[in-house]
């Protein structure tokens, strides 16, 4: 079976598995095959079944068949990351906030501590980080930014950085006292 399903994988071949999945009856499924990865001695295959990504144990398959036709997949893969948004969908329930960050070098490990993941990094002209970070929410990414002030610029996405610029404006106009309440 795990002979099958590597070849189906490595071949770029569509796959058919007999798969039991947690407390439903084994069924037979058709997939496209992305790549296999391991975590805690633990073997996955990372597929497509349709429109939507999937993920299998590999020891719930219990039969495997190589179909002839290709399977339908980017040509290439980054599999850490593939599996590490996965992971972080599992754990969330797919209900999370992605953000384009600028970041002084001296936040980054502060910043991406209070993430749920780093899903991209590099670095600007300027010596800055850019970093696409994933937060658990919205009230997270507001929260996990805010604690990291003038460090962390919100790139994207445009409503967070409308909401930051406001807050900001807000907490300035209590020490300004251009505030209303002064």
């Amino acid at each position: 079976m795990a002979t099958q399903v590597r070849r189906a994988v490595f071949g770029g071949h569509r796959l058919r598995i007999h798969y039991a999945a947690v407390n439903q009856p084994p069924k037979w499924r058709i997939v496209d095959p992305i790549g296999l990865v391991t975590v805690k001695d633990q073997g996955y295959l990372l597929a497509r079944r349709g429109s939507e990504d999937r993920t299998h144990r590999l020891s719930r398959v219990l039969a495997a068949e190589q179909l002839d036709e290709p399977a339908r997949r980017a040509d290439s893969v980054d599999l850490d990351r593939a599996w590490r948004e996965r992971e972080v969908r599992f754990r969330t329930g797919g209900d999370t906030t992605e953000v384009l960050v600028r970041v002084d070098p001296a936040r980054r490990e502060g910043l991406a501590a209070t993430a749920l993941t780093v899903t991209d990094e590099g670095t600007d002209a300027g010596g800055r980080l850019r970093m696409t970070v994933v937060f658990q929410d919205v009230r997270h990414a507001k929260w996990a930014v805010w604690e990291h002030a003038s460090g962390v610029e919100v790139l994207a996405p445009e409503w967070l950085r409308a909401a930051l610029g406001e807050r900001a404006r807000e907490v300035a106009g209590l020490y300004d006292g251009t505030s209303p309440e002064h």
